[in-house]
């Protein structure tokens, strides 16, 4: 199997819901909003670090060379915590631009409590219909 090639600094969505739906390994999604925040909704698999603690829980817990995609509740923050990763020593970190909305603009799975509520979508279940709403958010601009 080839190996991976090192993720950009900045990815953008599509970049992340392609990866998850190819089933592609070795990869982590870090929110860093605080845990409250987290609850409501997340991107479904991301794992909650909040900001003020993100440093202190990451380094025992991940590999430096792993790929780790990072959000917060805006660019800013998610800048911020992108970048006190590389400074920890992490080599393959990417802030993901646009965050949970933008996750959210192009269908990619979300959970939380806020999330439950919303009934499910027309293609959740529908393999067909899932691969026509994959064509059309690929082409959406976040």
């Amino acid at each position: 199997m080839p190996s991976q090639p090192p993720i950009d600094s900045q990815s953008d969505v599509h970049q992340l819901k392609s990866r998850l739906e190819w089933g592609e390994p070795a990869f982590t999604i870090l929110d860093v909003r605080d845990r409250t925040t987290y609850n409501e909704g997340h991107i479904m698999g991301s794992m909650p670090m909040p900001i003020d603690e993100l440093v202190d829980r990451a380094t025992p817990s991940l590999a430096k060379s792993r790929d780790i995609y990072v959000y917060g509740a805006n660019d800013e923050e998610t800048n911020q915590a992108a970048q006190a990763l590389r400074s920890a020593g992490f080599e393959h970190v990417s802030a993901l631009k646009g965050g949970l909305a933008a996750w959210k603009a192009v269908g990619g799975p979300t959970e939380g409590i806020v999330e439950s509520k919303t009934p499910a979508g027309a293609d959740d279940y529908n393999v067909v219909e899932r691969l026509k709403n994959h064509a059309e958010t690929q082409n959406k601009k976040v």
